[in-house]
């Protein structure tokens, strides 16, 4: 039980990656709080917690709306371990881009992000412990066709991650980022369509795309005292994809 008495946030706990997340890290102990635009699925991942014998609260926010976040973190409080996982991604190529979505994509991937961490490290500081875990993709590592702006988006957020490593190190504060690579959630296949996304496995060195849950365990791991020496790292979860140097 290595979260047992801490408080874990994790952004975009109502399905796919984040709410992996919030089940793994309520299994270790932790005291989750669930967080998403949708409260039906965040009722729905509380239970599942809660049914596992875990601690769950549901907090509905939106990170495009900066009065919206403010709210998340005074709700929130002290918490011990933030998950920053929530994102937009409306992919579209560079000719095809929209402003509406430009927008979408960097409130939220950004500045949600930004100004959600910066309510809640300064307590973590206080205190001389706490943990940090963004999820970003290896769109924002690599050059994937049709990504230019999501993929910019995160690249930023790996930009925050050892910038904040360096920043809050001396103040007991690590700082890592999950970048995972081709992932099947709902919200990716419903983008992509079933028989192209089951394509882009074919081209992963171990020719699968990955689950969810592959991917939480990364980012718990990392939010973990087992990583206690770790910070201000993007470690790629991408079943070798990024070794293939296309």
């Amino acid at each position: 039980m290595q979260f047992e008495n801490q408080t874990a946030l994790v952004t975009g706990s109502t399905s796919g990656i984040g709410r992996e997340a919030a089940l793994l890290l309520a299994e270790q102990g932790a005291s989750v709080i669930v967080s998403g635009r949708n409260a039906t699925k965040g009722a729905e991942t509380v239970a599942a917690i809660e049914a596992a014998g875990g601690k769950a609260t549901f907090v509905a926010v939106d990170l495009s709306d900066l009065e919206s976040v403010r709210r998340l973190a005074e709700q929130a409080g002290d918490v011990d371990v933030l998950v920053n996982n929530a994102g937009a991604f409306p992919f579209a190529p560079t000719l095809e881009q929209g402003l509406e979505a430009f927008t979408t994509l960097l409130d939220t991937n950004v500045r949600g992000t930004f100004f959600l961490t910066q309510a809640l490290v300064s307590k973590m500081a206080a205190k001389g412990r706490g943990s940090v875990v963004n999820v970003t993709t290896i769109a924002g590592l690599s050059g994937i066709q049709g990504t230019a702006v999501y993929g910019a988006s995160k690249a930023a957020v790996d930009s925050f991650t050892r910038t904040w490593a360096v920043e809050f190190g001396g103040r007991g504060v690590r700082f890592n980022a999950v970048a995972p690579g081709h992932t099947r959630t709902d919200n990716v296949v419903d983008m992509i369509g079933e028989e192209d996304f089951e394509a882009l496995g074919a081209r992963v060195p171990l020719a699968r795309l990955a689950s969810a849950r592959e991917i939480a365990e990364a980012v718990v791991f990392l939010a973990s005292p087992r990583a206690s020496y770790i910070t201000g790292v993007t470690l790629p979860v991408d079943g070798g994809f990024m070794a293939l140097g296309l």
